[in-house]
């Protein structure tokens, strides 16, 4: 579990810190696609990189209960940076929430129990593709022809949602330990993580030129952590310590309302 615990900590970090360089380059480009060619953006997808490495590692090795809320923590990271190296000053919200964040993910990783190894097998792996697939396809959709006060909401929740499936695909895909590209190439879990990424990753810099980094990151926030955090309960067999799972529940809502609450902060609007 320790080793699952770092790997969050450091995609925390990572995105974190991809989020401000990220949001600076949307801010000087007209397009998605124009944006992702900036140094600044280049300079965020080399620490998403590294934060998708960690996402990896803490999914398949963290109840997604607990690596979801410390990945979304990113936002503490960002409003932090943002005081230290902006000299923006944050206010008695934004402290409360980053307090709460970080009490709430204690409580978290002191009442986890064990990942959970169940796998109700094929029909999840292609649910998973599919549901990928179809929310990426109506995330680009409502984008190009919804009001453009909407445009940035539907987007974020998209990515939210895409990168929460990205999350249950990296735990469920077969053949990578111990590794088998035999297995690993025909399974459709392993394409999910290759849609959701990257389709995650382009939504969200729509939702942050369409509208502000606070509603894109807080959208983002809850669909990353709570659709990975259900699907790993209920059918994954996540499991807290015997006799903490209302605590944990507790918890779990107390991070996401935390991360939320950061999200909105004047450092994540001000790096954005």
């Amino acid at each position: 579990m320790v080793l699952g615990i770092i790997a969050a900590v450091v995609a925390a970090l990572g995105f974190g810190t991809a989020s401000v360089l990220q949001a600076r380059a949307a801010d000087q480009t007209e397009t998605a696609f124009s944006a992702m060619l900036q140094p600044l953006f280049l300079a965020g997808m080399a620490l998403d990189g590294i934060g998708f490495v960690g996402t990896a590692v803490a999914s398949r090795t963290l109840p997604l209960f607990l690596s979801g809320p410390i990945v979304s923590s990113n936002l503490v990271v960002t409003a932090v940076l943002a005081a230290v190296l902006l000299k923006v000053t944050l206010t008695r919200r934004d402290i409360v929430g980053i307090g709460v964040v970080m009490v709430a993910l204690v409580t978290l990783a002191l009442t986890a129990g064990s990942e959970g190894h169940d796998d109700p097998g094929p029909v999840l792996h292609w649910s998973v593709l599919g549901a990928g697939v179809a929310l990426l396809l109506l995330g680009v959709v409502a984008a190009a022809v919804a009001r453009p006060r909407r445009v940035a909401i539907l987007a974020a929740m998209s990515s939210g949602i895409l990168f929460g499936l990205m999350a249950v695909g990296i735990r469920i895909v077969d053949g990578l330990a111990p590794l088998d590209l035999g297995t690993l190439l025909t399974d459709p879990a392993a394409y999910a993580v290759l849609v959701c990424g990257p389709g995650g990753f382009y939504l969200f810099t729509v939702a942050l030129q369409a509208g502000s980094v606070a509603s894109a990151a807080a959208s983002l926030a809850v669909g990353e952590t709570v659709v990975p955090g259900v699907f790993g309960a209920v059918l994954l067999g996540d499991q807290t310590l015997p006799g903490w799972g209302a605590l944990t529940v507790i918890a779990f809502a107390a991070a996401v309302a935390g991360a939320v609450t950061v999200a909105m902060s004047d450092g994540v609007r001000v790096a954005g």
